[in-house]
């Protein structure tokens, strides 16, 4: 098989993907959209938080040109990517109990706030605490998951449950268990991940939404604009000093 029909069998699987999420999900993602809108209008602070891969998306929507200024990473140490040597131990951070409620205790997050989280199979301690933990501080929960993952795999937190069931919106990202789309039978294991594609674009439609919900009661979005355009860096200046109670990542 060529390299390039495998490039199109990809591609081709991702756009299914993004378009089985825009069929099945839209009435999740208006709803997270509406949320977050609601949380900005009554003055709330927005977080976005995801470990190892899964934090790619919620690094994607913080600081972002064409995003929200208020868009906040929450940030567990370790678990942000693969920057942690050995990379493994990032993995079995995931697995820690007690985490989040430490994260979350030294955060400014607080009651009135909204918190995204995402993660691809929603069954590690990690992401179920951080949501148990952000409700009982009184934050509002969206999960960005698969939730396939929930009926063909079993839960890593004792109680058994998925970060699905700590959520007051669920997205579900379609994605199989295992994250990989294509097989050859020249190739001992299945390959070309697609989570990341498709999280990403989940987030970036939830807070189109959000814009837009804000638009229409009048209230205007506080976005930021590309500092490689003309006027960039100073439209970005005042919304981060008009929202500066509400950026943390300029602290």
């Amino acid at each position: 098989m060529s390299d390039r029909k495998l490039a199109g069998q990809f591609l081709d699987a991702a756009i299914g993907l993004l378009e089985r999420v825009r069929a099945e999900e839209a009435d999740s993602i208006t709803a997270a959209g509406t949320l977050l809108a609601d949380t900005v209008a009554a003055g709330g602070r927005l977080f976005a938080f995801g470990a190892g891969h899964s934090s790619l998306a919620a690094q994607d929507v913080v600081y972002r040109a064409g995003g929200l200024a208020l868009m906040n990473l929450l940030a567990v140490p370790g678990t942000v990517g693969v920057d942690v040597m050995p990379a493994t131990l990032g993995s079995a951070l995931e697995r820690v109990d007690g985490l989040a409620g430490a994260v979350l205790d030294s955060s400014p997050a607080r009651e009135g706030d909204a918190l995204v989280i995402v993660s691809l199979s929603g069954r590690n301690a990690l992401p179920v605490e951080m949501a148990m933990n952000a409700r009982a501080l009184g934050l509002r929960v969206i999960g960005v998951t698969s939730v396939a993952y929930a009926t063909e795999t079993k839960s890593r937190h004792a109680s058994g449950t998925f970060l699905k069931d700590h959520c007051d919106v669920v997205v579900d990202s379609k994605i199989a268990v295992g994250d990989a789309e294509l097989t050859l039978d020249t190739v001992p294991a299945p390959f070309a991940p697609a989570s990341t594609v498709v999280t990403t674009a989940v987030l970036q439609a939830v807070l189109a939404t959000t814009a837009g919900a804000l638009a229409d009661r009048g209230i205007e979005p506080p976005l930021l604009r590309s500092g490689n355009v003309d006027g960039g860096h100073e439209w970005n200046g005042r919304v981060l000093e008009q929202y500066r109670d509400r950026i943390f990542y300029r602290h």
